[in-house]
């Protein structure tokens, strides 16, 4: 039964329950992860090939001599493999070193310095600079934001993406100059952007002719069902738009094959690529084209691509089934909160009751159970209503996901008792 149709006598005895519960729960000691979503060491086992290649042969298709410096590109055989993933010509694709999140810095940081192909002076000579940020969103790329000064503007995520009433009227500022966004599978909701709001982003009118779409592809391969979800090729319906330089595409192997030694990737306009070159070009001589080879021979093609996160699914998925099990078993009868079955991606949104988040992850905390701050997934980390939970069941055994989910419900509703009961 809901809270709602509980007596005050019957929410007090439910609260003694989950008292009892809870002191069994500190008493055992227990030290559960929830925080991020991290490859489990079985997902990793899944690319152990990687550390005996390349071997003996560190030349790659076109004789290159991957031990030695330059190819700022990066290696044209992997950027092969990944500018079909994202809908991206492989001559404007750039393939880098470890983290896709140093591209989006980078991007943001010589917009910042320098300006980009489109504007009239550097952004960090403006009064101040906007960008949307869709929410729940991801934490590190509004942290990007946070650090160099970005004012952020949040805006509803919808199933079908972000609420475009709100963007359009954001875009409406000339200090507005771009939004954040994963379109498929978004971190934390697993919401994917339809063909349909993509070409709205497309085409719409935007007050910054510099305004850009930061499109991390971060999941884009994440299935978790038997049904590939397609991406929209957002590069075209901007070009087709007279938009060509609006989006800045990103997408890594960091949840493929290792997460400390992924390959990151950027894709975007050919004039994008080529301003984003230009200032690379003083950072860095040239990439780890040995591990960009050994990539290359280890995945194979987009087909290898797919066959390997299709073991990745074996593994993950159980485990977001367990969660939902475990939620809807604890909590579903309750009232007190709802939270997304995705299809593809790395975590589970649990939303509260208004005003109970913070409390939650207190609780949670204090049992042992280490969840990702309340309002992690907001700008500057405030969730207005203090509802949102992002669970990350990928790293934990399916028995520590076990106990770690059933924990958190047990906080859930003692949080929930607490607050009904206060009224």
């Amino acid at each position: 039964m809901t809270f709602d149709a509980l007596s005050p006598d019957q929410i007090r005895s439910l609260l003694d329950e989950q008292l009892a519960a809870y002191a069994v729960l500190q008493q055992a000691q227990i030290k559960l992860d929830l925080t991020r979503g991290k490859p489990s060491p079985e997902q990793l086992d899944l690319s152990n090939a990687l550390l005996s290649l390349p071997g003996d042969d560190f030349k790659d298709a076109a004789g290159t001599d991957t031990r030695n410096y330059g190819g700022l590109l990066g290696l044209p055989g992997l950027r092969a493999i990944f500018a079909e993933i994202m809908h991206v010509p492989v001559e404007q694709v750039v393939a880098g070193d470890n983290a896709s999140l140093a591209m989006m810095h980078d991007n943001l940081v010589f917009a910042l310095l320098h300006g980009t192909v489109d504007s009239a002076r550097p952004w960090s000579e403006e009064d101040v600079i906007k960008f949307i940020c869709p929410v729940p969103g991801y934490d590190r790329h509004f942290a990007i934001c946070e650090t160099y000064g970005i004012e952020m503007l949040p805006v509803e995520l919808h199933d079908d993406g972000p609420d475009m009433a709100a963007v359009r009227a954001y875009a409406a500022d000339p200090a507005v100059r771009g939004m954040w966004l994963v379109p498929t599978y978004a971190n934390p909701t697993g919401s994917v952007v339809s063909e349909a709001i993509a070409a709205e982003l497309a085409a719409m009118e935007t007050a910054a002719p510099d305004f850009r779409i930061m499109w991390d592809n971060a999941y884009v391969v994440h299935h978790l069902t038997e049904q590939q979800t397609k991406t929209a090729d957002i590069l075209g319906l901007c070009a087709a738009s007279g938009h060509p330089n609006r989006p800045v595409i990103f997408a890594s192997t960091s949840k493929i094959t290792f997460a400390g030694s992924g390959i990151p990737f950027m894709g975007g306009s050919a004039a994008n690529v080529e301003w984003y070159l230009k200032h690379l070009a003083k950072r860095t001589i040239g990439p780890d084209k040995i591990n960009q080879l050994r990539h290359e021979r280890f995945l194979g093609d987009v087909d290898g691509v797919h066959a390997l996160m299709d073991q990745h699914r074996a593994i993950l998925a159980p485990k977001f089934e367990k969660v939902v099990e475990i939620l809807e078993a604890r909590l579903g009868g309750h009232g007190v909160a709802t939270w997304t079955t995705p299809k593809g991606g790395y975590f589970v949104s649990l939303d509260t009751v208004d005003g109970l988040a913070s409390r939650v992850v207190k609780l949670a905390g204090e049992a042992g159970i280490a969840m990702t701050p309340a309002g992690a997934a907001f700008p500057y980390g405030k969730d207005p209503r203090d509802r949102n939970i992002r669970i990350a069941p990928s790293y934990p055994s399916p028995a520590e996901l076990e106990a770690a989910i059933d924990g958190l419900a047990t906080c859930i509703l003692i949080a929930a008792a607490e607050q009904s009961l206060a009224q």
